[in-house]
């Protein structure tokens, strides 16, 4: 299709134009965030595990609650929903009770919304809104007793729900209101944060006896094993140099093990292939692809943080945005350092204007080392030229930006 412009001259159509352009993708969702592969490298134990333990469900019982911890990109959400794929499969083929439902606690982060998306999977013709979370919840319940089924919740990034230990408590408190036979509920919870039961009160840690896996981060050699596997379906043949694959799950090992970095960061470099009408991805696109995905991965990471150590790092970035330099004794400067007496005492004012509860100085120290772990922040001991023994912390990324990030978070 053509269009004449004034002059007379033919143009073809915008998006015509687009599509015409030479790309080294193949099939572009491949390399995305999102795409769940059929083979899941380097976590088939982790498969056979949760696997394993939820098989009690195919036989009519109920399994343990199981609670998956790791970093951010170690594979923890792609596994848990690779495995609910393969259980929903094997089900059309016997004649097992067994539902699912997979929760996404950043959009659903109540207990409330959380079991409204329930409700919305079990019973897809029928509209819950402006019912009760009491009334909601009965029809779960309602949903295992009738149809005996054995009921599995996946919650992901489940620290992210605001009355985390309401929808515990009554996800795993609800059997007792289920006679045996009738159905059982079984809660898969997903987070990046090891920290997180301990939210939790001490009779719904009682009631949830749990099964518990650990992910690690993913080393280089598996990082290049997993990229090659995403090039193969991802990107046309020979279009991404062996050196340029090899850099990216070297960035992404040194920074974080976080295959999502790895992936990212040749999406990123496909996509400046593209601009600039190469025929390869080289090295050079994953060098000038770096700062850009670094950057998005901080502040994919800050949005994944639990509320109070948002919170933590909220005030870091407000404090560092305008803090002078620190003066020692001896005369020297520290600049971006802030002492962690300081941060402390200003994020108790923050949590108080956000109407939060704030959290002792032993849970702000285990928040600071979460933080570190994460490389948003630095932290040194003070050393000699000032008063007192005390931590110095330094904020990594840019100081505005994080504080923009967050404001959105708390907003949203």
């Amino acid at each position: 299709m053509v269009r004449e412009n004034f002059g007379g001259f033919q143009l073809a159509n915008l998006f015509e134009q687009e599509l015409q352009k030479q790309s080294v993708f193949l099939n572009r969702d491949a390399i995305s965030q999102h795409f769940i592969p059929k083979e899941l490298p380097f976590r088939e134990k982790q498969l056979k595990e949760i696997s394993s333990i939820l098989t009690a469900a195919l036989q009519g019982k109920k399994p343990n609650n199981v609670f998956v911890y790791g970093k951010v990109g170690t594979g923890k959400t792609c596994v848990v929903r690779h495995v609910l794929q393969e259980l929903q499969e094997f089900k059309q083929k016997s004649s097992a009770r067994v539902e699912s439902c997979y929760i996404n606690c950043r959009v659903h982060n109540s207990k409330y919304k959380a079991l409204q998306k329930c409700c919305k999977e079990f019973y897809p013709s029928e509209n819950f809104l402006g019912y009760s979370a009491a009334f909601v919840f009965e029809k779960i319940l309602d949903f295992a007793r009738k149809n005996k089924n054995q009921v599995l919740i996946a919650l992901d990034e489940i620290d992210k729900v605001k009355d985390l230990d309401e929808l515990v408590y009554a996800l795993s408190r609800g059997n007792d209101e289920l006679e045996q036979g009738e159905g059982a509920i079984t809660i898969i919870g997903i987070s990046n944060n090891v920290l997180f039961k301990e939210r939790l009160d001490a009779r719904t840690k009682s009631s949830l006896c749990q099964e518990e896996l650990v992910f690690a981060p993913y080393n280089a050699e598996e990082l290049k094993e997993i990229l090659k596997q995403r090039v193969e379906i991802a990107f046309k043949p020979k279009s991404v140099q062996e050196s340029a694959l090899n850099l990216a799950a070297a960035i992404a090992a040194q920074e974080s093990g976080d295959a999502r970095t790895a992936v990212l960061l040749l999406l990123r470099a496909g996509e400046l292939s593209d601009k600039e009408s190469k025929e390869k991805v080289s090295d050079e696109e994953v060098k000038k692809a770096k700062s850009k995905v670094e950057e998005e991965v901080i502040y994919n990471m800050i949005a994944t943080l639990p509320d109070q150590e948002q919170l933590v790092l909220y005030t870091i970035a407000l404090l560092a945005a305008k803090q002078k330099p620190l003066q020692k004794i001896t005369g020297q400067q520290e600049p971006g350092a802030l002492m962690s007496g300081e941060v402390f005492e200003e994020y108790k004012r923050v949590a108080k204007k956000f109407k939060e509860s704030n959290v002792s100085a032993r849970w702000f120290r285990a928040y600071l080392n979460e933080l570190e772990t994460y490389g948003i922040i630095s932290t040194t001991k003070s050393g000699p030229g000032m008063v007192g023994n005390t931590r110095l912390i330094r904020l990594n990324p840019e100081a505005s930006k994080v504080k923009e990030s967050i404001e959105k978070e708390i907003s949203g």
